[in-house]
């Protein structure tokens, strides 16, 4: 098997890999975003693997994959169409699927930013993988806040019915609110996701038949 064959089944495979891991969820919030079984690793080692470029090609073709599957799967999509305003609900749902797809899963492929940063290939792969995660959660927090601000004070009155939530109310008004909201919301999914990327990469790389092949690109 010639390389650029090698290199596109083992895309093919990992790419598959994450789809499914996706599948397996530990926890999931009801508007969308859940802590899954390490379904970003796959991405970040062909990130790591193959640089910056081919990983960034590799998350844009992961990124349409989970688009279609969340479009079919999730309520999201369907809750951002109002008949009333065809128009709008479509511009709505474009940005949505723009940030939460294919901006969020497409930055994963960065993860290979920092190869040849560090003498140890452990700490420039756990590094990459770490900035990748949080990228995504930037782009979460965006669409958040742009799109589901107006959800903020229900979170806050009735999703999470204590105190923190008074306090947050009697804090914070109109898109400040919002931005709290979106940045809370977020974080307590993608955050766990972090600590979960972040330990399987570092148990992978642990293990020498599997930290060469992720570390050698042939």
């Amino acid at each position: 098997m010639n390389s650029k064959t090698k290199r596109l089944t083992t895309t093919g495979v990992l790419i598959a890999l994450g789809v499914i891991l996706s599948f397996l969820k530990v926890f999931e919030w009801p508007f969308g975003g859940s802590i899954t079984l390490a379904s970003m690793v796959p991405m970040v080692i062909i990130g790591y693997k193959y640089g910056v470029k081919w990983g960034l090609f590799s998350g844009f073709i992961s990124s349409i994959l989970q688009a279609i599957l969340g479009a079919t799967t999730t309520q999201a999509f369907a809750g951002m169409y109002d008949p009333e305003n065809a128009a709008v609900s479509v511009v709505k749902i474009a940005v949505m699927a723009f940030l939460d797809y294919i901006v969020a899963f497409s930055v994963i492929g960065l993860s290979g930013m920092f190869r040849g940063k560090f003498k140890n290939d452990t700490i420039s792969i756990v590094s990459g993988a770490t900035c990748v995660v949080l990228l995504r959660l930037l782009t979460h927090f965006a669409s958040g806040w742009i799109l589901w601000g107006s959800y903020a004070e229900w979170f806050f009155t009735e999703g999470i019915n204590n105190n923190f939530g008074e306090k947050v109310m009697n804090t914070f008004s109109g898109q400040a609110l919002s931005a709290v909201y979106s940045l809370i919301y977020n974080s307590a999914y993608m955050l766990p996701e972090l600590v979960i990327t972040v330990f399987v990469v570092t148990v992978l790389m642990t293990v020498k038949p599997i930290r060469k092949l992720i570390v050698k690109e042939d």
